[in-house]
């Protein structure tokens, strides 16, 4: 993702099951912009709330034509 032009300012969420202190760090090292355990509960989602705002004011295909 972010190597293309295209989709590199997509924000990227990971969703896992997986609770591993070292795998959750390297993702956010690499650039994931959270990263959600399951279950997700409703505290979690709102989190991204500030990602798809972001998202929407600086991206074209989320601009209204």
């Amino acid at each position: 993702v972010q190597e293309s032009s295209y989709l590199r300012d997509i924000p990227v969420v990971i969703m896992s099951s997986e609770n591993v202190p070292s795998r959750v760090n390297r993702c956010l090292e690499e650039g994931a912009e959270e990263f959600l355990l399951k279950p997700v509960r409703l505290s979690d989602v709102k989190k991204l709330k500030p990602h798809i705002m972001k998202s929407k004011n600086e991206q074209p295909y989320f601009r209204q034509q």
